[in-house]
This record gives C-alpha cells, sequence and structure tokens, in this order.
C-alpha cells in the first residue's frame, strides 16, 4: 500500500507542468525597409549570440516595410527557430517597435540593436560583460559616428547635452540603439512618440544603475537614413513630457494648480489696483486695461484649476488600466502558439 501511493505521488509530481525556461538574452531589432541589409545582419549577429554560449532569442520588429523587408525576415526566420519576427500593420515608427520588442522579449537580458549594419554586434559581448558587473543599463558611445557631420553628429551633440541637463542623466549619445537592459528595469516602460531614445531616464526612475562605453560605428551601406532634421523638434517636445511625468505625473494639479492660483493672485492685484485708482485717483476704469485684466487672469486661473483637477481624475482612473498598446500586429512567426 505504501509503494503504491509512493508510485502515485511520483507520478503526479512527474505530470505537474514544469515552469517554462526563461530566455536569458532578448535581442531587438526594429526593421524599416531594410531587405539589403537583413541577411548580412542575421549572419553577424547569430555568430556572436551563437559564441556567447547562452540561450536566445532574436526579435526582429518589421515596422511596416514597404520594400521586400518582411520577406527575407521570412526566410531568415524559416531558417533560423530563434528568430522570431513581429510584423506590424502599418509604419508606426521606432519607438513603437521598440515597445512591440520588449513586450515580447523573454529574455532576462534585452539587447536592442539597429538592422542598418551601422550598429556592430561584436559589440555584444562588451555590453553583456557590464551587466554582469551589476548595471541595469548600459548605453552604447558612437564615439567615432560614421554620419554626416553638421545635420547628424553636431545636432547630435547637442541634443545629447540638452536632454543630459534637463534629465539629470548624463550620457554622451542617447540616440545610439545598441543598449543592453535588465528586464526588470523596464518591463513596465510604456513608450510613445519618440521616446524610446529615453529608455534609460525611464530605467533611472527606478533606481536603474547606468554606464556607457564606447561601441563602434560603421557607414551605410545600404538604403537611405531614415532620420531627418524634423525628428529634432519631436524629441525636444518629447522631452518635455518625459520631464514632466518625471515631476507632475501622478501630480498634475501641482502644474495647473501652481499656474491656476499665480493667475488667480495676478487677478486680485490688478482688481485691487483698478479700484484704488478709481477710487484714490479718480481714474476711470475704461481709461486702464485694469479691468479687463483682472476678468481674464480670473477666467485663466478658474480654468487652469478646474483642469487640474479634471487631470487628477483622469490620472486616477486611466492610470495603466486599460492595458492598450501604441501598436498593432498583424502576424506573429515562431512564437509558437501563443
Amino acid at each position: 500500500m505504501d509503494n503504491s501511493d509512493t508510485v502515485v505521488s511520483g507520478m503526479e509530481k512527474s505530470a505537474a507542468p514544469s515552469p517554462p525556461i526563461r530566455l536569458m538574452l532578448s535581442v531587438i531589432v526594429p526593421v524599416f525597409n531594410e531587405e539589403d541589409n537583413i541577411p548580412l545582419l542575421c549572419r553577424s549577429l547569430f555568430e556572436v549570440m551563437e559564441s556567447l554560449g547562452q540561450s536566445f532569442e532574436v526579435i526582429a520588429v518589421n515596422d511596416g516595410s514597404s520594400d521586400g523587408s518582411l520577406a527575407v525576415l521570412r526566410r531568415e526566420a524559416a531558417a533560423r527557430p530563434q528568430l522570431k519576427v513581429v510584423n506590424f500593420r502599418r509604419n508606426y515608427g521606432q519607438t513603437a517597435a521598440m515597445m512591440a520588442g520588449i513586450d515580447h522579449a523573454s529574455g532576462e537580458v534585452l539587447i536592442s540593436i539597429d538592422a542598418d549594419l551601422q550598429n556592430d554586434p561584436r559589440d555584444i559581448p562588451k555590453l553583456l560583460e557590464k551587466i554582469a558587473e551589476g548595471y541595469d543599463v548600459v548605453s552604447g558611445w558612437r564615439t567615432n559616428r560614421q554620419d554626416a557631420a553638421i545635420r547628424r553628429n553636431f545636432v547630435s551633440r547637442i541634443a545629447n547635452r540638452v536632454i543630459s541637463r534637463i534629465s539629470g542623466v548624463t550620457l554622451h549619445d542617447y540616440g545610439c540603439t545598441l543598449k543592453a537592459y535588465h528586464h526588470d528595469v523596464i518591463k513596465d516602460v510604456r513608450l510613445y512618440g519618440e521616446m524610446h531614445r529615453f529608455i534609460p531616464i525611464y530605467a533611472s526612475w527606478m533606481g536603474a544603475k547606468i554606464c556607457e562605453i564606447p561601441v563602434g560605428h560603421h557607414a551605410r551601406k545600404f538604403g537611405v537614413s531614415k532620420y531627418g532634421l524634423s525628428r529634432i523638434f519631436k524629441v525636444i517636445l518629447d522631452l518635455l513630457i518625459v520631464k514632466f511625468l518625471d515631476r507632475h505625473f501622478v501630480k498634475p494639479i501641482y502644474v495647473f494648480g501652481g499656474f491656476g492660483l499665480f493667475s488667480l493672485v495676478l487677478s486680485i492685484l490688478s482688481g485691487t489696483l483698478a479700484l484704488w485708482l478709481k477710487f484714490v485717483n479718480g481714474i476711470s476704469f475704461v481709461l486702464t486695461p485694469l479691468p479687463l485684466l483682472t476678468v481674464m487672469t480670473f477666467l485663466v486661473a478658474a480654468m487652469s484649476l478646474l483642469m487640474g483637477i479634471l487631470s487628477e481624475m483622469i490620472v486616477r482612473t486611466f492610470y495603466e488600466s486599460s492595458g492598450r498598446s501604441s501598436y498593432l500586429v498583424r502576424e506573429r512567426i515562431n512564437f509558437g502558439n501563443d
């Protein structure tokens, strides 16, 4: 009887589902019109990843490419089980592609790299060495950029200084896609606009330990750059949003309410001055702009306070509760039956 009980218990243990094996490394590759670069990237990237001796996956996110990138990714995925493809319905931008890669990643360490062959996959082991030393985020620094001197390099240096100064997270090269992250520090990050370059800032909010190392950079061989000067203005506006979220996201009333109180004080002062001029100096209301200023600043104060209250209600009601993402996926390849 005891033996049968022992056998049954053993069978029950063996039948119990084993916990899923967590991949060690996930490489995220946003792809947009890079059909000529994909085969070369896959060859060099997989050579590096296989040499590490660790389990890994490569997640290529096709961001609505209009060339043959998807067909090339299909061929590569058929030959490489570790290559998983997320295909967007249309072009959503690099930030959405990065967000999709993070959402679909299974690794403990996430590595992002461009598909245009300008980042060198051979720098990945250097990133992982720093991760092993205890850093949560390791950012690449393109010390010898092979881009246009003024339109890309000079503008980028200015932008990096401005971002570092405003954010308080000092990096020489925010725009370098080649980065490594611990999954825990970015698993809850939600990215919009052009905010993928600000992931180190988000990670710093969670107390992440961040470092920067020099990495190689190559001139583009195929295709054309997707970056233009218009992106600078988008980055500046997104930086303002990031700064606002850092300081006031959970308490927007501090911004709107502060401006509303300032306007209210200005309204009281201008109204008091208008009354003083009227009853002390005998100056009519119609001869000064003070009554109009009083009314306008009072209305601004009321609107600002009401907007602050409304923002507080929105934050409390919709704070990460919808679960909606900023992209739509048409299909997924090599992800199993999920």
